[in-house]
This record gives C-alpha cells, structure tokens and sequence, in this order.
C-alpha cells in the first residue's frame, strides 16, 4: 500500500481521542484528524516525528490525518483502518500461504449480527472469515501486544469469527504489525483478561490466528513476514522466544 505525499511535522500534543496537533516543517502548527481510538501508548509522545496526508474534500473540518511516528523502536502507523488494505493487499498477491484455494476476496461483508468482516476470501475450498487489528503496542524485547485499551468490540468480533465457521468456512484472526520495533505479538492480558480469556475460547474453537509485520515508510507499507504468535506474552517479553 502506497501512501499519497505526505507532510511531516512534530507532534505537539494528541487530545479529544480524535485530535492531534501538529508543527509543520516550517512553524505553522495545525490540528489533524487521529484516526486511532486506542490508548497509543508510546506512539504518541510530544515532540515526535510524525506525518500527515492532505485530503482535498472541502467537507472535511480537518484535512490532515496523522499517517505515522517515529518512535525510539522505529516508525509506526497510527492509522489504524489502513491495516485492512495492507493485509488485503497481501493477500491479492499471494504473499500469505495456505489460502490458494480462495482467489476471490470482498471487503466489509456482512456476518454474524450485525458485524461486517474487513475480508471475506471465497473460492472452490469455501469462504474465510478475516478481522484485521492493527498491533501498535510495543514493549521491551519487541513483544507486541494487543489490546492497547479494554475492547469490547474485539471480543465481540472473536465471538462472531467463532460463530461462522463450518464445515465450509474458516475464520482468521490477523494481526498486522504497524510497529516497525516489534518481533512477535500476544494478546494483552494484563490490559483486557476478558479479550485474552476469549481469544483463548476462539482458538480451541478453531478460529486462526495469523501475524505479519513488513516494511513501514512515509511512501507506503507492505507485509513481507509472518512473526510468531502466543497468547501470553513470554517471560522474556518476546514471543519468539517462547517454548
């Protein structure tokens, strides 16, 4: 996924969830849309490097849009939606193994009560079910984690992706790594026990689990390789490391 030009800035302060201020490079100080509702925890510090896009609707209060920052463990996307054309694009070329059989793929479909999966893969196998969450959440030794903030509407999704799978239907649950600094991903039980104990029912169900990180720049993202997966982060607060 390529990003349109991007303007870069120092972050000022984010505020209101939905708001973040911004000096350009040049001094003028402007305020953009935040397009994250999590806690954000260390992608949001004042005086961070940050970028922005520009839309030219004439409806929008705020045009800019805070794209991505540059953390100490390197950049990471803020932009929490854009997960959904990453992953897609990865999936239209082919780059995620063991989904051949489904070459078709739609966005936003209506399943369960009254949820829409980001991806819904078809083809002669059947369908395939997928929620995309963006992992921005790093702590030491590059253990991702996910939730940044208690998350209602994440269990409620591992309980529709639960719901949907038969004898014709898979469901996967992909994590993709917006955080340039982070080398594995687990569920934040310490943050939301509830979305950890229902991730856990999800996956003995059988819904799958992928997660992939790539390279992240101010001219676009690709996911280029899975990255280890464990429900509890290790003692060592790297998945990779686990048993």
């Amino acid at each position: 996924m390529r990003f349109p030009p991007l303007l870069e800035g120092r972050l000022l302060r984010r505020y209101k969830r939905f708001l973040a201020d911004v000096e350009l490079v040049g001094g003028e100080v402007i305020t953009a849309h935040c397009p994250n509702t999590g806690a954000m925890t260390g992608c949001a510090e004042p005086g961070s490097r940050v970028w922005l896009s520009v839309s030219d609707s004439v409806t929008r209060k705020y045009p800019h849009t805070w794209e991505l920052v540059e953390t100490a463990d390197g950049l990471a996307c803020v932009h929490s939606s854009r997960a959904n054309a990453v992953v897609r694009e990865a999936f239209a070329d082919g780059r995620i193994p063991g989904f051949d059989a489904y070459p078709e793929i739609r966005t936003e479909v209506k399943y369960g009560e009254n949820s829409r999966a980001d991806l819904l893969l078809e083809g002669g196998a059947g369908r395939v079910f997928i929620e995309v969450k963006s992992v921005t959440l790093c702590r030491s030794g590059g253990c991702g984690l996910f939730p940044d903030a208690v998350s209602d509407r994440g269990r409620k999704h591992l309980r529709e992706l639960q719901g949907v799978r038969d004898g014709h239907s898979r469901s996967v649950l992909f994590f993709c790594v917006f955080h340039a600094g982070i080398t594995g991903v687990s569920a934040a039980g310490d943050i939301d026990p509830r979305y950890r104990d229902t991730l856990a029912e999800a996956m003995d169900s059988g819904v799958e689990v992928l997660a992939w990180s790539g390279n992240i720049t101010p001219a676009g993202i690709e996911l280029l390789q899975p990255v280890p997966f464990s429900l509890d982060p290790p003692a060592t607060g790297r998945p990779d490391d686990a048993a």
